[in-house]
């Protein structure tokens, strides 16, 4: 599956640069080359998460993993666009669509030359919508994975919209203009990859519930500070907190949720935390944008971190319960030795 989806990713692509090069792009083109992106996404990431487990030698090594993967995504979200600045600049648009196109012959080299031990599963002849039904019974009527989920997934709603709202702070807050909007962009990216590379220290996913509310409390908390601040420095400083705790909250609920979900519903369980991560980021932005044409910007992002703040401490609450019922997964799977007494 996942060679399909890079094989059409690179379609989509090579389409685009065609487009480009032949002089005959359009804005319709666009939307519809993006839908069909967005498509493909919805069935490659799910599946790219879910075969993480796959790679593995060491199930134990889930987490450095996850977090690895993580550092790489947003090591490439730093490093991508000042490429593609350069190469626009020196080649062209259509020259950059190209090279993306055919970076894909590697990715699809690489998947093709993996040696994966199959595992055996039962085929079952079974609906969509009755899958549907299944998995989201199986994740909302589990209580650790529903209040994973909907932590995410308020973080996203709530929390992410500063993103659509950071050219705002960088023009007429900061009056920094384009440059001080790459330095921002810059500090959330450096943020980020550091929660990466911390996760990635960890030897064990034991303690990570803790480490869930915390990061979204500095998440939130970077959120306000950035929204009150009107000096660089200090700004520079939030995004750098907010990058942070954006990071080590996704990837250790990304890690969590791997460790703890039955097999057969691995697949289920990561398409909604996929939904729950990027699906509610459009929404949040839409909603974001709304507020702000009416309180403004700095007020719509205080409402944001706020929210994060007080999500994190409803998932506090429940903490030590949603531990008790994690427990016993815990010791079936050799992470923990010994039952509650």
């Amino acid at each position: 599956m996942i060679v399909v989806t890079q094989i059409l990713s690179m379609i989509q692509a090579l389409l685009l640069a065609g487009l480009v090069f032949t002089g005959t792009i359009a804005v319709w083109h666009i939307v519809l080359l993006t839908l069909f992106l967005g498509l493909i996404n919805a069935v490659d990431i799910p599946t790219r998460q879910s075969f993480v487990v796959d790679m593995l030698e060491r199930k134990e090594d889930l987490g450095n993993a996850i977090a690895l993967n993580s550092s790489m995504v947003n090591g490439a979200r730093l490093i991508g666009p000042s490429l593609a600045g350069l190469l626009i600049a020196a080649l062209g648009e259509g020259m950059c669509f190209l090279l993306n196109g055919l970076s894909f012959i590697a990715v699809i080299a690489s998947l093709l030359a993996m040696r994966i031990t199959r595992r055996r599963t039962e085929n079952r002849k079974e609906k969509v919508l009755e899958g549907l039904r299944e998995g989201f019974s199986y994740a909302f009527g589990f209580a650790p994975i529903r209040s994973l989920l909907l932590l995410l997934a308020l973080v996203s709603l709530m929390g992410m919209p500063y993103m659509v709202l950071m050219p705002i702070f960088a023009e007429n807050i900061l009056h920094g203009g384009p440059k001080a909007l790459g330095f921002l962009l810059g500090a959330t990216g450096v943020g980020a990859i550091t929660g990466s590379v911390y996760l990635a220290s960890r030897k064990s996913v034991l303690g990570l519930g803790r480490i869930i509310v915390i990061s979204s409390n500095l998440f939130g908390i970077g959120l306000v500070v950035f929204s009150l601040s009107r000096v660089f420095w200090l700004s520079l400083l939030a995004m750098l907190l907010t990058g942070f705790g954006m990071m080590v909250q996704m990837a250790s609920t990304n890690t969590v949720l791997q460790t703890i979900v039955e097999e057969n519903m691995r697949g289920r369980v990561m398409s909604f935390y996929t939904m729950a991560f990027m699906g509610m980021v459009p929404f949040g932005s839409l909603l974001g944008g709304g507020l702000a044409n009416h309180i403004g910007a700095p007020y719509t992002v205080v409402i944001g971190g706020l929210s994060c703040i007080l999500g994190s401490a409803w998932f506090a609450k429940n903490l030590p319960s949603l531990r008790e019922m994690v427990y016993p997964i815990y010791v079936e799977k050799g992470i923990l030795s010994e039952e509650l007494p």
